[in-house]
């Protein structure tokens, strides 16, 4: 009897707790009239931007040198 009443309780714990975390989902608190749903208005197509091609950079340091590695400048700035 009492692993009866303990399983009872058990499983009304994981169906609340289950219950609980399928609620706070926002598709389900719509299907269950929770919350009103969202009707979107049709928004007009922007037109496409022209691409504007940036030329490189003319001092743009080379990936993989030793200068990256063994620099004085490493150990003292901070680079973004």
């Amino acid at each position: 009897m009492t692993n009866f009443l303990l399983g009872a309780v058990a499983g009304a714990l994981f169906a609340c707790v289950g219950t609980i975390a399928a609620v706070r989902q926002p598709e389900i608190q719509t299907r269950l009239g929770l919350r009103p749903a969202v009707m979107l208005a049709a928004a007009p197509v922007p037109a496409p931007r022209a691409e504007v091609a940036c030329p490189p950079a003319a001092d743009a340091k080379k990936v993989g040198t030793v200068e990256m590695l063994l620099s004085p400048r490493r150990f003292w700035w901070i680079a973004p």
